[in-house]
């Protein structure tokens, strides 16, 4: 069973999420909250596995509520999902630096967001190659991020999974890109994430692109990790 919080100022949005998660058999709203304070105090209080955090609510936005509980270890299995109205925007790309696994826009289709909420759970990150692209390009690419001399830490290996899960790869493409073993495909992105203190795959991809490891072109990456 997956378990999730819901936090919005919109006790209409979160009736309307809490119905439509509930509907599934494998997940559950275990606490709601209104605002990010709440949030915070609630996932410390019911360890979900992703919180549905809104961007702008009262007392706390959700940024920094997304920032409290990736800071938290004992938050280290909760997985932040941003939801937006506005889509793409500098608050996403904020979300994601303080430890969001990734976004998703409120009116997204109901089959999207509960596939969003498992893919969330697994621990991948919730981006789609067109948004990854935009990200990059729009706002990431333009702000001062980490020196090509914090690629040092990693290993050439390393550097080559870092930077195909960049491009979208998941970890069973990667594999079969660099012809190894899909655990340890998977043993190379957990020792890159751990050297660059990366929560997730989606700051591991922000950290690429920022560093200079990928370029921001075509590539980008998808939601099944």
């Amino acid at each position: 069973m997956i378990r999730v919080l819901l936090a919005d100022d919109q006790a209409l949005i979160r009736g309307g999420f809490r119905a439509l998660l509930e509907a599934e058999d494998d997940l559950e709203v275990v606490a709601e909250a209104a605002n990010g304070e709440q949030a915070v105090a609630l996932a410390l209080a019911h360890r979900p596995d992703v919180a549905l955090v809104d961007i702008q609510m009262p007392v706390m936005d959700g940024i920094e509520a997304t920032r409290r509980i990736a800071a938290d270890d004992r938050l280290s299995g909760t997985h932040v999902v941003i939801l937006t109205n506005y889509g793409l925007d500098e608050y996403v790309v904020d979300a994601l630096r303080a430890g969001a696994g990734g976004f998703l826009v409120k009116d997204t289709e109901p089959a999207d967001l509960l596939q969003g909420v498992r893919v969330a759970a697994r621990g991948d990150a919730l981006l789609s190659p067109a948004i990854t692209r935009r990200l990059i390009g729009e706002y990431v690419a333009r702000r001062p991020g980490p020196s090509p001399e914090a690629l040092g830490v990693l290993t050439n290996r390393e550097r080559e999974v870092t930077a195909l899960v960049a491009r979208g790869l998941s970890n069973d493409e990667i594999a079969a890109h660099m012809v190894i073993s899909p655990t340890t495909a998977k043993t190379h992105v957990s020792r890159a994430m751990t050297k660059l203190r990366a929560r997730d795959r989606a700051q591991l991809v922000v950290f690429a692109y920022e560093s200079g490891l990928v370029a921001p072109r075509s590539g980008g990456m998808d939601v099944s990790g």
